[in-house]
């Protein structure tokens, strides 16, 4: 039984479904994240959609960072 694996090169190194998924996941959880704490942070502070808009800025940008590290290091290696 030979191994299909065994020739796989460099050009074979990446992102495959899964990997694509997870990314996604990545993203939609630190939105998701933000979204809640902005909440919480809105209903202690009193401050309608001061919270909520923060902290979905602060998701997407913790996404994005989260996003281009997990991606980097996929495509090193």
């Amino acid at each position: 039984m030979v191994d299909e694996r065994s020739d796989a090169g460099p050009a074979d190194a990446g992102l495959r479904g899964r990997d694509l998924i997870g990314l996604g996941g990545l993203l939609a959880g630190c939105v998701v994240l933000g979204l809640v704490l902005g909440l919480v942070v809105d209903n202690a502070a009193g401050s309608s959609p001061v919270g909520v808009l923060v902290g979905i800025g602060l998701g997407v940008l913790a996404g994005c960072v989260g996003f281009v590290a997990k991606v980097r290091a996929a495509l090193r290696g």
